[in-house]
């Protein structure tokens, strides 16, 4: 499923992009479209994709459904028009004319969601269920079965949990078959039925493993899943290295970001000395990468405390919140600063989010694979934050754990990219870190 969908959207964007400039063409007339309009409104196309990718327009559990793929075309559409505004008023004099903006807008928000939702539908509804013959213990394996089952829209789903027997899984192989593929779900089952299972696969019988499945569906590792095959996520973990390639988006990006923000910086600093005296930077110690601990800076959002409580979630000081830090916190102006510990090397701009020593001490201790999350360094956005809400209890801390890990072992430029694009979609909508 998740190849057919990708090859749909990889058709399905180009195909959109095709109703944009035909109706653009249509709206200036054939003996009007000058190669300046012609390139403005390809810039203009181009953005307004990227910002439907960016708001998640083209995932297919968001585009199955009719409202969340307007709300995700209409914003991603207003997004990508405003940012293509920048290259449109520096590089032409005479621009594309009021209306073409207009249609643009009202087809790709309304027509082009409308034509992608209804595609999408009709593509996965054709796709056939795929019925797992899972081994494993169904207490163990079912809750993530449901989520993955879900997550697929209906179209993977267990037909059998099996603690087997030799004899037992040979049986079931050995009759007509209801099911389309094993999944090894418990390694160490796996070594018990080992001999059965090679000859299914010399059967043709199609043999998987759930961190393979999890991965693709979830985009996530569960921690039973990562205990469950320890020893494959632990050769994987040890093999982690940062890339040349990180660092140079790092430094483009911070200082991309300290120019062009530090008018705002100057406000907010200002703000925060008027409303609440020094310091205007809040300096706490973090740890990052390898586990060692930094300092990292941010604006104060909170008033000054008399004395030193702790380590705290943010969730718990709600009442220290000063009123610049009601409108820097949701849209994460409060933490502009740490684009210096970015470009200086303590941070990188995606990674993990850096936590406080003394929950990272307590978290190494209850959450298996919790150390595994400083391979790499921290980071100011990330997959977990743009993708789980804030984590105030061990509990949460372990779900979000799960896409840390996933990042780290999936980590690529173009994922980087991803994450950046859809960073925009968690500022805006106030998820994420707090």
């Amino acid at each position: 499923m998740k190849e057919r969908t990708r090859i749909f959207k990889i058709v399905g964007a180009p195909s959109l992009f095709l109703v944009m400039f035909l109706f653009q063409t249509l709206t200036i007339g054939i003996n009007n479209w000058t190669p300046s309009f012609m390139s403005q409104a390809i810039l203009l196309d181009i953005f307004i994709l990227i910002g439907i990718y960016a708001f998640r327009g083209f995932d297919y559990d968001k585009s199955v459904s009719l409202n969340s793929c307007l709300v995700s075309f209409f914003t991603g559409t207003i997004a990508g028009t405003l940012v293509s505004f920048i290259p449109l008023l520096i590089f032409y004099q005479v621009r594309l004319p009021q209306l073409v903006f207009i249609i643009t807008l009202l087809i790709s928000s309304i027509l082009n969601s409308i034509l992608f939702c209804l595609s999408m539908k009709i593509m996965i509804k054709s796709i056939p269920v795929k019925k797992f013959l899972i081994i494993g213990k169904k207490d163990e394996i079912e809750p993530i079965m449901k989520e993955i089952e879900q997550k697929s829209m209906g179209k993977v789903k267990a037909y059998m949990y099996m603690n087997p027997s030799a004899v037992a899984l040979e049986r079931e192989i050995a009759q007509e078959r209801a099911f389309d593929q094993i999944l090894i779900a418990d390694p160490v089952l796996e070594k018990t039925v080992e001999p059965i299972l090679n000859k299914a696969r010399r059967q043709g019988i199609d043999i998987d493993y759930l961190p393979n499945v999890v991965e693709s569906y979830l985009q996530r590792i569960p921690i039973p899943v990562a205990v469950k095959f320890k020893e494959y996520y632990q050769i994987i973990f040890d093999n982690i290295r940062e890339t040349p390639t990180k660092r140079i988006i790092d430094v483009f990006i911070s200082t991309l970001a300290l120019i062009v923000l530090s008018p705002f910086m100057l406000i907010v600093a200002l703000w925060i000395l008027i409303e609440d005296g020094t310091p205007v930077i809040f300096r706490q110690e973090r740890v990052g990468k390898d586990g060692k601990p930094f300092i990292m800076n941010k604006f104060r959002s909170m008033r000054n405390c008399k004395k030193d409580e702790g380590a705290k979630f943010a969730t718990d000081e709600q009442h220290r919140i000063m009123k610049i830090g009601r409108i820097t916190r949701p849209i994460r102006l409060d933490e502009t600063p740490q684009f210096w510990d970015i470009l200086i090397g303590k941070m990188s701009f995606i990674g993990p989010r850096p936590e406080q020593v003394k929950f990272v001490e307590e978290y190494n201790e209850k959450i298996p694979f919790y150390s595994e999350r400083h391979r790499l360094k921290t980071g100011l956005t990330g997959w977990a934050q743009i993708t789980y809400q804030y984590a105030a209890s061990a509990e949460q801390t372990t779900r979000k754990l799960s896409y840390d890990l996933y990042y780290i072992k999936n980590r690529s430029t173009l994922f980087d990219l991803r994450i950046i694009l859809q960073t925009v979609e968690a500022v805006v909508l106030r998820k994420g870190a707090k």
